[in-house]
């Protein structure tokens, strides 16, 4: 099995205002997208999931970090996290092999918030509740056929 880092999640309040900041640092919009319905709520675990996002990617391409601005459900205002506060919202993997990538998370006890949920013909997606409460997402690119 073989992995590396995707993207990092992060929950906004305002996704413009959200993006208009991450742009001012050099990061450049991929992507952006409304989602909602079966897929959004099986791949994140959360009923009725209704969410804007965003993709943007750092200038040397290897980073990503997308942001999303919950419309339902309702977001939740929390703290800002301190540095020495254990969890964040998710760190997302992509794996060539989602089974070998699920097995390897039960190992330690960790399943599937709801199930393995299929973007149309490109991804295999699913989060995981991993240790100390992190929140991991684990996504397969798919091939034609799969």
């Amino acid at each position: 099995m073989s992995i590396r880092m995707d993207n990092v999640g992060i929950a906004v309040r305002d996704l413009e205002e959200a993006v208009a900041f991450f742009e001012d640092l050099g990061l450049t919009v991929l992507g952006r997208d409304e989602v909602s319905g079966e897929f959004a709520e099986t791949a994140v675990g959360l009923e009725g999931n209704h969410a804007k996002i965003a993709l943007l990617a750092t200038p040397d391409g290897h980073g990503k970090v997308e942001l999303m601005q919950y419309l339902n459900p309702e977001p939740v205002e929390t703290e800002p996290t301190r540095p020495n506060e254990i969890g964040m919202h998710r760190i997302a993997f992509a794996v060539d092999d989602l089974d070998a990538a699920l097995a390897a998370a039960a190992r330690h006890g960790c399943w599937p918030l709801r199930g393995v949920a299929r973007y149309e013909d490109a991804f295999l997606l699913t989060y995981v509740r991993g240790p100390s409460g992190i929140l991991v997402m684990l996504a397969q690119e798919l091939k034609a056929g799969e």
